[in-house]
């Protein structure tokens, strides 16, 4: 019997987009977005991509190595550029807690976004940003100044398409004057209903504005419902806008443990494909409604129709800062929540170290110390006379 522990570990992503190509890409089904993330994670680290030559300074041996693609959706390009953005934010965060914050939309609304992923996406993020703000600022609820980080998702476990923001608060903020910071209770700082009706009425009147003045494709089956924004108004106020307040952080080492493996997520990871065989494909899913997980069995093409819904946007943002954490405040209201919390901030440990450098320390090893010698280094160049850090 096969178990969610059992896999197949020659099984990638790569391979059962190969098997689909002709559907895919030889049928146009996919935007011109979708097409480029289709080739590159069929051609990463492959003769493709191109190649670069690495040679030891000392004993002359040469290696050549495949080039990665790069792209944001390939889970091979991921762990090095999570790394350093999670050392980096560990720099910007505040001590205190955090709670972790899921907005999520009802599902009438995923074929209109699905159709208009750029323009609903921005007011999914504004939209649910604008609601902890008029929470936290309320002086019912907590009477502070508040910020957030969000991050987009737009899968569920088994791939479907699932748009939600997932969002970090700090338990706390500074109070009008900037004189004190003000602490939350334990609990979330407003109550969650209260946070879903801000949300909901936040985004819908984003909603009917974008709708007035034509900035959205209608989806041709809901084009009756969205006629008048009375229709409209009638079936959103009908329906409930889960918002869920997760788990809070203690402090910042729990919330950059988390952040490392939750921001730069792909759909799904090679290591969740168990194995590829007679044009199906298992992978493991964690199914939420018992806590187990499981193992899903999909047909190649049904599998990759699911995996390619969620390739953003050219250009597209997925992790944004709002409020007292965004950049333009960087060096303002976050150096008064700094000194209000009697803390200093912390310098990149990443700061000053040159590629070689910061490679070693992540790998844990020099990544290029030759193989041959074992103590040269493998560099770029060396062919040419030209030595160089890559």
């Amino acid at each position: 019997m096969e178990t969610a522990n059992s896999r197949n570990c020659g099984a990638e992503l790569s391979d059962i987009l190969g098997s689909q190509k002709e559907n895919f890409l030889g049928k146009g089904r996919l935007c011109a977005d979708q097409a480029k993330a289709y080739n590159d994670i069929l051609d990463c680290r492959t003769a493709k991509m191109g190649s670069h030559t690495l040679t030891c300074d000392t004993c002359g041996k040469s290696r050549v190595s495949y080039n990665s693609c790069r792209n944001r959706h390939c889970p091979k390009c991921q762990y090095v550029r999570q790394l350093l953005w999670v050392e980096k934010l560990q720099c910007r965060l505040l001590p205190v807690r955090y709670f972790h914050v899921v907005f999520t939309i009802p599902k009438f609304l995923k074929p209109l976004f699905y159709l208009n992923q750029r323009e609903c996406y921005g007011m999914l993020f504004a939209a649910s940003a604008l609601a902890v703000k008029k929470a936290a600022s309320n002086p019912a609820f907590l009477g502070v100044d508040s910020g957030c980080l969000s991050v987009l998702h737009t899968w569920g476990q088994a791939l479907n398409y699932h748009p939600h923001i997932h969002m970090l608060v700090p338990a706390g903020g500074p109070d009008p004057d900037n004189m004190e910071w003000i602490a939350a209770n334990k609990k979330f700082f407003v109550p969650v209903k209260a946070l879903s009706g801000i949300f909901r009425g936040v985004f819908m009147e984003n909603l009917f504005h974008a709708l007035r003045s034509n900035q959205l494709r209608i989806p041709e089956k809901q084009k009756g419902m969205y006629a008048t924004p009375e229709l409209v108004k009638k079936e959103a106020y009908s329906k409930s806008w889960h918002v869920y307040i997760k788990k809070t952080f203690k402090g910042t080492n729990q919330v950059v443990s988390y952040l490392g493996r939750y921001t730069h997520r792909v759909a799904i990871s090679n290591s969740r494909i168990h194995s590829v065989e007679n044009g199906t494909v298992k992978f493991s899913w964690k199914d939420y409604r018992d806590r187990k997980t499981k193992i899903m069995e999909l047909p190649c093409g049904e599998f990759t129709r699911r995996f390619m819904q969620h390739v953003l946007p050219s250009g597209f943002y997925k992790i944004r800062y709002y409020g007292i954490m965004s950049s333009a405040n960087s060096k303002t209201k976050m150096e008064d929540c700094f000194r209000l919390l009697k803390a200093a901030r912390l310098i990149s440990f990443y700061e000053g170290l040159s590629t070689y450098e910061i490679l070693e320390e992540i790998l844990g090893q020099d990544p290029f110390r030759c193989p041959g010698c074992e103590t040269g280094k493998m560099m770029y160049g060396l062919a040419e006379g030209k030595g160089t850090d890559p």
